[in-house]
This record gives structure tokens, sequence and C-alpha cells, in this order.
């Protein structure tokens, strides 16, 4: 589920509730799993596990109170489940990533702009080969990830080293992995570390 909301600064101020206030109301089998803020114009794209993707306008969505269940996003299919959502910026790049270590990057305009709700389009395929989705990411050539996998290893690596490539395609592998290993997160990197700016 889907809600737009105005910031109404009841977790902070003067006042602030040490146990939080009510983002939004969730299903017993639901979680939450992003939280943006934008312009109330601009562009929302989401993606599922199962390799589907949804790109919409967020006027789409209406405005709600923070108590409200939302508007449906994306239609699921049977056991799939979203993994991740970005608020669309001009010149970047869709960075999706496999569990089993394959990514690539697909340019915004391999997106095109649907209405909410629908079961959108294939942002990569998913095979034995590649694994399921773990997690996507709107990048530019100079930003970083980090990756790590449940088997405690971490690669950083430069998106920019990540090919581009088309929306129906398996990716390259980004990362190696051990016999069962699997990647469990990604993280882009807000900064380059200073030591990374001087040399350059």
């Amino acid at each position: 589920m889907l809600r737009a909301s105005r910031s109404d600064g009841g977790g902070g101020g003067a006042n602030p509730r040490r146990g939080g206030i009510i983002a939004i109301n969730l299903d017993s089998e639901d979680e939450l799993i992003a939280a943006i803020s934008t312009n109330g114009s601009q562009q929302v794209l989401i993606a599922s596990k199962n390799g589907k993707s949804i790109r919409f306008p967020e006027t789409d969505v209406r405005s709600m109170g923070r108590t409200a269940a939302g508007v449906r996003g994306m239609m699921l299919a049977r056991g799939d489940e979203v993994v991740g959502m970005e608020i669309l910026l001009p010149g970047a790049t869709i960075l999706t990533v496999t569990e089993l270590g394959y990514g690539k990057r697909t340019p915004l305009e391999d997106y095109r702009l649907q209405k909410r709700g629908g079961q959108g389009v294939i942002t990569i395929r998913t095979t034995a080969r590649n694994g399921k989705v773990m997690r996507v990411a709107q990048v530019v050539d100079d930003d970083e990830v980090m990756l790590i996998t449940d088997g405690g290893k971490v690669l950083r690596c430069r998106v920019s080293g990540i090919s581009t490539m088309g929306r129906a395609t398996q990716g390259v592998r980004v990362m190696d992995l051990a016999e069962g290993e699997k990647l469990v997160s990604m993280a882009r990197l807000a900064e380059r570390d200073v030591a990374d700016t001087d040399a350059s």
C-alpha cells in the first residue's frame, strides 16, 4: 500500500513523543519498507522481488492522514512482495541487484509512465541463475554502493562499473558469493571518502 501525507510535526518540536507516532496503519502480514520526502509532483518507482516494477506520477496518490492505510501502489502476483521505492530524478538510472550477486543499471526512459495500481513491467528477469531481486536504488555514475551478504562479506563498488542494459535482461555478476550465500543488503553511500576525493 502507498500513502501520501503532509508533515504534521507530531514527533518533533518542543514535545517529542518518545514512543513515536503512527506513520501508517498496516495489516498483520504487511510491513513498511520506505518513506521518502517529495515535493508533491514527482514520479514514483516501485519494484518487487520477482523482477517487476511500476512507474507512476505521485499525483495519483491522494493526500491522507497519518493513520490511513493508503492505496495500492502496485498489483502483486501471489508470493511476490515490494523490495524498494524511489522518487525519480532526471539523469539517474535504476540499479537492480539480485540475491545471488547479479545486477545492472537501467535508464529511466525504459520504464514507461503508468497509472498507479497496475502490474507494472519487467525490471529484471529473475531465474535460478541470478535469484530474486534483493534491492533497487536510483543512482548516478559518481555514486558508490555497499553490498552485504548473509555470510558477513562486504563489497564497496562504484556504480559506473556496473553495466547499463535493458529491463528484460538478467544482469551481470557484481559480487562473487560462496555456495549458499546470498546478498541481504545494499546501501547507496551518501558521499565519497575525503581520501577518495583528494586522490581524484
